[in-house]
């Protein structure tokens, strides 16, 4: 299937159909960063999201789930610097917003998918998003994914794109694309942060909304930055269906070919989510194996990358394996802890520290230029079963704690 998939250029306007912009209109309080990012699409669209499972929930996501009731939408509307949440007016807000992009796309507002991310609590003034709208939507085009990506950034320090083409069984060629933000508030629990798809595939809404949901738990829902779940989080997908395949409405081969695209390109959103951690040096990748239940091995994967005691010692370079075994041993799965192997991995080598549950003999000086790497994977087998999973993560630095020191003032 593989070979049937390219990555390609483009993020979320790389499928056909699809046009962005974004720009500054405004909403922080310096004024001089990209905060309003618009995506449409140029014919109607399936549509689906996941949201936060924060039972504190932010007003755009309580919109967009009521626009979404019917499994189509043809733009989304988004604005960083205010998360519009814990707010009096907040659903008017994100109404008016929906409102205002319909009026300049000519898309039915309960067709237009609406998203906020930044600080909590404070209101969002609708002025500066009604004043930026013109020329945001005047902007639309094929090449302003770009824009867009960055026009919803926070504390990113850089924008996340990805997009991939690939064939369907009866020659079609397809492509999906997208973008993302996000680098703290980050352990999800259904999605992450923001995330926006988009495919020119056609495919059934409710197998859409279907695929969405399994591939965010093996993607989004498998990474973490620093244990907070964020009150916005919502990842979304649109597909208009303009690349003319016959539409992928249940089981077989083009089915199995979606989803194998659509896991590539959120695959890579969430890694570079992971690598972008508030303050983070280095990319965690842990990699759990022969765990009794693909329950399991999620739970063992995701405790490690979570830990915050592994996290430091991998920002300091220490081979300090016994914290992996440590968050292992409170992941709340039932494990023979005599049968857990653990290696570390990079570029600059393999490095085995444990086997059957206890330490072995390992050179420090090699263990040092192995965890000096920007992306360190660990690898972690269990002796249980066949099951595997994967997470990923960050370490955790004093830049950390400096940029949510002062991230309100």
């Amino acid at each position: 299937m593989q070979e049937k998939m390219q990555p390609i250029p483009g993020g979320v306007c790389a499928a056909r159909g699809f046009q962005a912009n974004g720009v500054c209109c405004g909403i922080r309080p310096k004024g001089d960063k990209p905060d309003l990012a618009l995506i449409y699409s140029e014919a109607p669209a399936a549509a689906a999201a996941v949201y936060t499972q924060n039972l504190v929930k932010g007003a755009p996501l309580l919109v967009t789930k009521e626009h979404l009731r019917g499994g189509t939408a043809r733009a989304i509307i988004c604005n960083s610097g205010n998360a519009n949440t814990c707010n009096a007016d907040g659903v008017a807000v994100a109404e008016r917003m929906c409102a205002l992009a319909g009026e300049y796309t000519k898309v039915p507002p309960e067709e237009i998918i609406v998203a906020s991310t930044g600080v909590i609590g404070v209101p969002l003034p609708i002025g500066p998003i009604q004043n930026g709208m013109p020329p945001l939507a005047a902007g639309l085009s094929r090449s302003g994914g770009g824009q867009a990506a960055r026009a919803i950034m926070t504390t990113d320090t850089y924008p996340k794109e990805c997009a991939v083409a690939f064939t369907l069984s009866g020659g079609a060629v397809c492509r999906i694309g997208g973008m993302a933000k996000g680098s703290g508030m980050i352990h999800p629990n259904m999605a992450t942060m923001l995330v926006f798809l988009t495919t020119d595939a056609a495919i059934a809404p409710e197998l859409l909304r279907e695929l969405l949901k399994l591939t965010a738990n093996d993607t989004f829902n498998m990474i973490s930055v620093d244990g907070d779940t964020s009150t916005n989080d919502m990842c979304c997908i649109l597909a208009n269906g303009l690349a003319g395949n016959a539409a992928i409405a249940g089981p077989g081969n083009d089915r199995e070919i979606f989803r194998a695209a659509l896991y590539q390109v959120m695959a890579n959103l969430a890694k570079q989510l992971a690598a972008d951690g508030e303050g983070a040096t280095k990319l965690i990748t842990c990699h759990v194996s022969g765990a009794a239940t693909t329950d399991d091995a999620r739970k063992l994967a995701k405790s490690v990358i979570g830990s915050n005691l592994l996290k430091c010692a991998i920002f300091g370079a220490d081979a300090n394996w016994g914290r992996v075994l440590c968050a292992l041993g409170y992941a709340g799965v039932d494990l023979d802890v005599t049968k857990i192997g653990v290696r570390f991995r990079s570029a600059a080598g393999e490095l085995a520290v444990c086997e059957n549950g206890a330490g072995l003999p390992f050179s420090e000086e090699k263990a040092a230029l192995v965890l000096a790497e920007r992306e360190i994977a660990l690898l972690i087998t269990c002796g249980a079963g066949s099951a595997e999973a994967t997470a990923w993560g960050c370490d955790l630095t004093y830049d950390y704690v400096k940029i949510n020191g002062d991230y309100r003032t």
